[in-house]
């Protein structure tokens, strides 16, 4: 499994957690990237015109609950496999092949509005043209699949 399951000793913790609160994350580190990635398959994974996302060392995220699992074979082959809660089906976490060390996890699940903005966007092809994203943002190559 992609999240470790354990203790977690820190001064800097984030919680995340599905919408029903079974299946929670405590994580003991900053984001590593904050990124918003417009492709087709984020939008339908969180029912919005983007996914935002935030990477954390795989190392200091801890699991508590049960969670489902899905694979998704991305544009560029890729393969990220999605944890989401088996009751209310909100995705918790996720890990893409050959980014094992990182953690992804949507930022909603959060529930902060004061997390850190995002400094990547991708597969800005698919951007709906009313998204308007933050000055300076990095722009991130849409061929390489990194789902988000």
């Amino acid at each position: 499994m992609h999240c470790r399951r354990g203790r977690v000793m820190t001064t800097e913790v984030r919680i995340a957690s599905c919408s029903c609160g079974q299946l929670t994350l405590t994580i003991s580190a900053a984001p590593v990237r904050v990124s918003v990635c417009h492709c087709l398959a984020c939008q339908r994974r969180t029912g919005s015109v983007f996914g935002t996302q935030a990477r954390f060392p795989t190392d200091r995220v801890v699991v508590n609950g049960n969670s489902s699992r899905y694979l998704r074979i991305g544009d560029g082959g890729g393969r990220t496999t999605y944890d989401f809660c088996p009751l209310c089906g909100s995705t918790v976490c996720y890990s893409t092949e050959g980014q094992e060390r990182l953690t992804a996890v949507p930022v909603g699940a959060f529930s902060d509005p004061g997390f850190p903005a995002p400094i990547v966007s991708c597969y800005e092809t698919r951007k709906h043209p009313w998204v308007v994203l933050p000055e300076g943002i990095e722009r991130e190559d849409e061929e390489v699949d990194r789902s988000g």
